[in-house]
């Protein structure tokens, strides 16, 4: 008999861990809305993004009524996204009836706070100011992210409410003790919080939430075939912003995206996993970090997001 109920005990331990997440992360998103008075939640329509607005949705869809969140979706636009991605943030707001803000890098460009070298430079670091002026513009106090501290070592040192100072800073040094889980929202004129409501999920709970709940995503997390070349042990999309250099080799590959930003920096895996199953059972014997394994803007050196953070980034 013990033998038999061995499956039945893990299943109802994944299932209780996954229940105390999302009712910490429900809190948390419950107390930014009680302690900050113009809050909105950042939407790129990625994976984490999608459990986010998910969980949000959890929390302010009442009985039959119509869902109605009480702060607006924020995307910072690049013009180099993956037209997956941009389709399916734009399907999804239109699904829930709830109103999208979106900050363009293209015309930050045009104000001259940005300056590239070229048309075809990765705009993923010109995205700190355009959020810096996003926020200032509508005037947020608080903006709620899909960040994971399992991501990479800059997001592990990151609070829950992070503080950031009236330049959009962020300094890992003058952070807010969260003892008993008691958050301090307080700023200050120009200031704000950044809120990470699934700052402890890891990679494989975001899956596991996304195949129990059923939750849609962009087609591009899932195996399909692409055109890449092998660059740096990363397979580099061919497209028009990522030309192939004089002697590359283009391959057509299998593949799928563990995680999805500017398409100038960010890399599929090789993979024909096509369910949440599948990439579930990837995902709990993978040795790499997401971001590791596919960003190419974190690799010029291990304080690459560190630096970006504290310049006001995600």
């Amino acid at each position: 008999m013990g033998n038999m109920n061995e499956p039945l005990a893990a299943v109802a331990t994944e299932t209780d861990h996954l229940d105390w997440l999302e009712a910490e992360s429900i809190y948390i998103i419950r107390e930014l809305v009680a302690e900050t008075s113009n809050p909105a939640l950042l939407f790129s329509g990625g994976k984490d993004s999608a459990v986010l607005l998910h969980l949000a949705c959890k929390v302010f869809r009442l009985g039959e009524r119509p869902l109605h969140l009480p702060f607006p979706l924020v995307h910072v636009d690049t013009s180099h996204n993956y037209e997956e991605v941009i389709a399916f943030r734009d399907e999804t707001v239109q699904r829930l009836g709830v109103r999208l803000v979106v900050g363009h890098v293209e015309d930050s460009i045009k104000r001259g706070t940005v300056k590239l070298r070229s048309a075809t430079d990765s705009r993923n670091a010109a995205q700190a100011v355009t959020l810096l002026e996003t926020i200032e513009a509508h005037g947020y106090d608080a903006l709620m992210g899909g960040a994971r501290r399992d991501e990479e070592k800059a997001r592990a040192k990151e609070r829950i409410f992070s503080f950031r100072d009236r330049f959009g800073q962020w300094d890992p040094k003058v952070q807010r003790p969260e003892l008993w889980s008691l958050y301090n929202a307080k700023v200050g004129q120009g200031e704000h919080m950044r809120v990470f409501p699934i700052s402890n999920w890891t990679e494989l709970d975001i899956w596991q939430y996304i195949a129990r709940e059923n939750i849609a995503l962009p087609s591009i997390y899932y195996a399909h075939e692409r055109e890449v070349v092998r660059k740096r042990g990363l397979l580099v999309p061919v497209t028009p912003l990522t030309p192939p250099a004089e002697g590359d080799s283009i391959e057509t590959v299998t593949v799928r995206f563990r995680t999805v930003g500017d398409i100038s920096c960010t890399c599929p895996v090789a993979s024909t996993a096509a369910t949440p199953e599948t990439i579930i059972a990837e995902t709990a014997v993978a040795e790499i970090t997401e971001r590791g394994a596919t960003r190419l803007d974190d690799q010029a050196n291990e304080a690459a997001m560190e630096r970006r953070k504290k310049e006001g980034y995600f």
